[in-house]
């Protein structure tokens, strides 16, 4: 009895190491599902806009960017600005685009403000920055966490080199930057975000080191004309991130039935074991007694 209770130990302690070990890996297909369907869902509303809608929205993105450049203070008191929330909201979720990162394969939906609650699941506009529509004297700031054991986001943004290029996709248009700097600096060096005379840049911002985050890695491109060429990266897709979470969900659902089978054939064992003890201990009285009483 005590060798099958250690076992029963053994097994749920296998169980739960093997959850911990899982956990990152089905969180991370939840939130990239999640991303991908937010990204999905803005392009079909994306579709079903006129071009009178586009030109009203990319009317008011201009002018708050005009907001931006022409008030020195925006990036230390967005407060100052109007309108920012509910400029580029066309779906009322605060999603204003989405960004493309090639080379490491990354698609993220992008939404107004960098609050813990967005930076958990997607990509963050900073407030006080140009919103990622181009155009001359513009700044556009993005953030987004990496390494997090939840969720991939921005992880690999470290691999990144000056030449390589990341692109916003907001409405019907994409814009298309080329980096040109990297820099790693203390949070509150905040000076290569600021807006220069007549350029059109955008910076994409993460933490750094992984794990101490003590820093923050700061990857400016500028606008480039978009590639001729469409982009072929395989993204995360709905449908594929489906078929592979019913494996893995299929093949833990084997595991534990085949564990369960085991649990059981052993406690069945083990019952007839006990049991068969038992009644061979009350035949052994029983005839103990017969032969006592024999004359």
């Amino acid at each position: 009895m005590k060798k099958n209770k250690s076992t029963i130990i053994l097994i749920l302690v296998f169980f739960v190491g093997l959850s911990v070990m899982l956990y990152p890996t089905i969180s991370d297909y939840v939130n990239q599902r999640n991303q991908s369907r937010a990204v999905a869902s803005y392009a079909q509303d994306v579709d079903n806009m006129t071009d009178a809608d586009y030109s009203a929205y990319f009317d008011a993105a201009d002018a708050f960017n005009a907001q931006v450049a022409a008030n020195e203070n925006a990036l230390y008191r967005p407060d100052q600005l109007t309108g920012y929330n509910d400029t580029l909201d066309i779906t009322g979720t605060g999603i204003m685009g989405y960004i493309t990162i090639s080379k490491i394969g990354v698609e993220l939906p992008i939404y107004h403000g960098t609050s813990d609650g967005v930076l958990q699941i997607a990509a963050g506009h900073l407030a006080g920055t140009s919103l990622p529509v181009g155009g001359a004297t513009t700044h556009a700031v993005v953030s987004g966490h990496t390494g997090l054991p939840s969720a991939r986001l921005l992880t690999g943004l470290d691999e990144l080199q000056k030449g390589d290029t990341f692109a916003f996709h907001v409405l019907d248009e994409t814009y298309t930057y080329q980096v040109d700097q990297i820099s790693v600096v203390l949070p509150s060096e905040i000076s290569k975000l600021n807006i220069e005379s007549g350029a059109d840049y955008a910076t994409l911002i993460t933490c750094t080191p992984y794990g101490v985050n003590s820093h923050r890695l700061l990857v400016r491109g500028h606008r480039i004309p978009n590639p001729k060429v469409p982009d072929s990266t395989q993204y995360d897709e709905p449908g594929e991130m489906t078929a592979v979470a019913a494996v893995v969900v299929g093949l833990l659902v084997l595991i534990v039935g085949c564990a369960l089978v085991w649990l059981a054939g052993l406690w069945r064992r083990s019952w007839i074991v006990r049991h068969g003890r038992v009644a061979g201990a009350c035949a052994s009285g029983a005839g103990a007694r017969h032969s006592s009483g024999a004359p």
